[in-house]
């Protein structure tokens, strides 16, 4: 593949995606039998199985268009199941560090989306693929399952008519702000694969917006919902094979 250097038909039907190298890696890690499979750009793709279920990664970097790239050139390689694990802020005053969120949908808030699809065009995950998430929840940490915005911008800049309006979204019932999801679905619809997405919280933008100073994505409560959230994604994908 030209962007990624993913070599065709060297994935297993199923992948996670998530935007981290880092996090590619060490979702790798509970693989076995792994084996990197490429490493280029932001894009670090790996394979192997788990519960011997055969499961691909990638990562997809940060922003909508850049994992579109990823999503169109894995399903050539041979996804058919991409299920992305990422972080997300609140937007729900009951969303908040530590909690997972399975996202239902996404409200298409991105360039790229315009681009790709006509108005109007819905973000949608695949319905049985969202609920075999819903249905391997375990344990007591609270997991939401609804609505998240997909933003290009992460830092604020000047306000303008396009920028996020939170309390509206809080209003309307989105639960979280993150950056991918809703290429991911849009990707998936149109391609004909199956996509979903959870979430681990990483802050509350109801509380405090973005900022450099602020941003802590290190600290341990937000590492702990990763984990839960790539432990929750591989049980997914073993419990429901294609």
């Amino acid at each position: 593949m030209p962007i990624t250097g993913l070599p065709a038909g060297v994935l297993p039907p199923d992948v996670l995606v998530c935007g981290d190298p880092g996090r590619a890696a060490l979702i790798a890690a509970q693989l076995t039998g792994r084996e990197t499979i490429s490493q280029q750009r932001e894009y670090h793709s790996y394979r192997g199985s788990f519960a011997g279920h055969p499961v691909g990664i990638c990562s997809h970097g940060i922003g909508a268009p850049g994992a579109a790239i990823a999503f169109e050139e894995l399903i050539a390689a041979g996804a058919r199941r991409l299920l992305r694990v990422g972080t997300c802020g609140g937007i729900q005053p009951a969303v908040v560090d530590g909690h997972l969120v399975i996202a239902s949908g996404a409200v298409q808030a991105t360039g790229y989306g315009w681009q790709v699809a006509p108005a109007g065009y819905p973000a949608i995950a695949n319905l049985h693929l969202t609920h075999s998430l819903a249905t391997a929840v375990t344990g007591h940490r609270p997991t939401h399952i609804g609505l998240v915005l997909s933003s290009d911008s992460f830092y604020p800049g000047v306000t303008t008519p396009s920028t996020p309006d939170y309390p509206a979204m809080a209003q309307a019932n989105v639960l979280a702000v993150e950056m991918e999801c809703a290429a991911l679905f849009l990707v998936g619809s149109l391609r004909g694969v199956a996509t979903g997405a959870v979430l681990a919280v990483d802050g509350n933008v109801l509380a405090r917006r973005e900022s450099i100073e602020e941003y802590q994505p290190q600290r341990a409560i937000v590492g702990a919902a990763v984990t839960a959230a790539i432990e929750l994604a591989l049980r997914t994908f073993a419990a429901t094979p294609l």
